[in-house]
């Protein structure tokens, strides 16, 4: 892959391809619907006869429209990917570990990234799970940051009476949680420094050194190095690209874990897997934590980019008063609304008191300013607005990504594509190493995000996460065509399967 920074025109025909893409993943054209004509194209927008045929190619490789013989080009289903889906393991029993690998995530994951400090600024990053920049509103966020400063000059003075969060904050945010189904008081609400943060004061407020706490296989590594740098011990369970945790696993657990203080689940969109937990499953969940007096520490980082006709409600809103308030819920606005922020919250249930006494004892004041302009913004109805163009952008790039995987990615490779959020995972052929892979992407100028770093039980060496979160430009695509040729050599020295006589 070339390093070369200097920029290139997009020829006219991407630029009309990419335009048409927009429109059927914004609903614009519907499936089933007849594109506009060669001649109709070169009319509409003055283009060569050759422009608007290699438009309708375009889009064709892409899977957006199919060629019907002597009709013309029709939209297709949105999301039809030439790949197998991802397998569903097995989800009856906690995946079996040596007590040895309870440790070493933060020893795996530092070498991870110190490879890619070494390594420079790379020309294309498919490893971090964050959306563009262009993808949210600076110049909103400006005038609202400008209007609150001539509301109230001297917010940015530091005041050593300022409450811990905010009750504006806490207001906006009780408001915004009933729109999901969840009724919380504001003063059971906490700011903390992004979503980090509170669950990293959940784990602290429910269990000691030495106690288990389950999550989900594969899960994001920042919850495993949370809980290793602790001193606890992470029991992983079996969970589903679909539908997420398995319960059964989890109660097989619940009752041979004298240990097993505490549950974190991502419920929607989880983190690598992009599985989303059915109503069901959430309410039994609960229960069962409910049952056997286990915290259950709920991270809804990314409910909000979940493309769903209906608002989906986290675990949360099983939580009832009765039960003690046996779920620890942790958001943040810092993928949606303004990274460079850190603006997160929680409600932590029967736990609240004695994460407020940690919290005050670590961080002590919030900072006012980007708890009033989150506050303000979610509030707005313009927030809604800036999720729905960010959750159709998102779904074009997620789209062309896993075309680009189709086009360029071994036989054998599998894939379901999420309902939303801002990245892929991938099961590669086995025999594939994606460690090797994350090394010689890094001598091309890429970076990606290994399977191992998902996991302590060393299951998922053939797996893959890539990240949609940027425009799926040119550059873009010539990483995935680098990374599937990576891929082809690695596959070209595996051995022969044998035939059976």
């Amino acid at each position: 892959m070339s390093h070369s920074s200097e920029p290139r025109e997009v020829p006219i025909y991407r630029q009309l391809a990419a335009l048409y893409e927009q429109a059927i993943a914004a609903g614009s054209l519907t499936p089933g619907m007849r594109m506009p004509s060669v001649r109709e194209l070169c009319q509409r927008h003055q283009v060569s006869l050759t422009t608007a045929l290699q438009v309708l190619r375009r889009l064709e490789s892409q899977g957006c429209v199919e060629a019907r013989e002597r009709v013309g080009y029709f939209v297709r289903e949105l999301g039809g990917v030439a790949l197998p889906g991802a397998r569903e393991p097995d989800l009856h029993e906690p995946l079996a570990q040596d007590p040895r690998v309870f440790a070493g995530i933060n020893e795996r994951i530092s070498g991870f990234l110190e490879k890619a400090r070494r390594a420079g600024p790379l020309p294309l990053d498919l490893g971090s799970a964050m959306p563009a920049p262009s993808l949210f509103d600076a110049a909103a966020l400006n005038r609202l940051a400008h209007g609150l400063l001539r509301e109230q000059p001297d917010i940015l003075v530091y005041g050593p009476s300022a409450p811990t969060t905010h009750p504006e904050f806490q207001q906006a945010m009780a408001r915004h949680a009933l729109t999901f189904g969840v009724c919380v008081a504001p003063a059971d609400i906490g700011a903390t420094h992004g979503n980090s943060e509170a669950v990293n004061l959940a784990l602290d407020a429910v269990a000691e050194p030495g106690d288990v706490i389950a999550v989900e296989s594969p899960t994001f590594f920042g919850i495993l190095q949370a809980i290793e740098v602790r001193g606890l011990r992470a029991l992983e369970i079996p969970s589903s690209p679909h539908t997420g945790m398995s319960l059964e696993a989890l109660e097989l657990a619940a009752r041979n874990e004298p240990r097993l203080k505490g549950v974190v689940v991502v419920p929607h969109l989880q983190m690598p897997l992009g599985s989303v937990m059915p109503d069901a499953h959430k309410e039994r969940l609960v229960a069962l934590c409910v049952e056997h007096g286990l915290a259950l520490i709920e991270d809804d980082i990314y409910r909000e980019f979940v493309e769903s006709p209906r608002v989906l409600r986290p675990a949360k809103a099983w939580d009832r008063p009765g039960d003690a308030g046996q779920v620890i819920y942790c958001a943040s606005l810092s993928k949606s609304f303004a990274p460079g922020l850190r603006q997160g919250w929680m409600s932590a249930g029967r736990w609240q008191a004695r994460v407020q006494m940690i919290k005050f004892a670590r961080t002590r004041n919030m900072q006012t300013w980007s708890q009033l302009l989150a506050a303000r913004s979610v509030d707005s109805p313009a927030y809604e607005r800036h999720m729905r163009r960010m959750r159709a952008q998102l779904r074009i790039q997620r789209e062309q990504a896993a075309r680009a995987v189709a086009r360029y990615f071994p036989a054998g490779t599998r894939l379901s594509l999420p309902p939303g959020g801002l990245s892929l995972w991938l099961e590669l052929p086995v025999g594939i190493s994606s460690t090797r892979l994350y090394d010689e992407a890094l001598e091309n100028g890429i970076r990606v995000a290994p399977g191992p770093m998902f996991s302590n039980t060393g299951r998922y060496e053939h797996f893959l996460r890539l990240s949609c979160g940027m425009p799926f430009t040119a550059e873009v695509e010539a990483g995935y065509r680098t990374l599937g040729g990576l891929l082809a050599a690695q596959m070209a020295e595996l051995p022969v399967p044998r035939k059976v006589a």
